[in-house]
């Protein structure tokens, strides 16, 4: 269960740079990776939408944060 939460923290990262590129230069670096492929694209943008779901779902069920104060 950490292995998934890693990979999906680096998955975010990794989409965070790529948008932070789009929005910074207007070339878009993750269709360019996908060669153009609209499908690709979307499944990509699909699999950061799952990583995202998924590190809510541990923030809530897991509350690493909860000793913190």
């Amino acid at each position: 269960m950490k292995l998934t939460t890693v990979v999906c923290s680096a998955i975010l990262i990794a989409f965070g740079v790529l948008a932070a590129v789009y929005a910074l230069s207007g070339f878009d670096l993750l269709l360019f990776f996908c060669a153009g492929n609209l499908i690709v694209y979307r499944a990509l943008l699909s699999l950061a939408g799952v990583a995202a779901l998924w590190l809510l779902f541990w923030l809530i069920a897991f509350r690493p944060l909860k000793f913190l104060s």
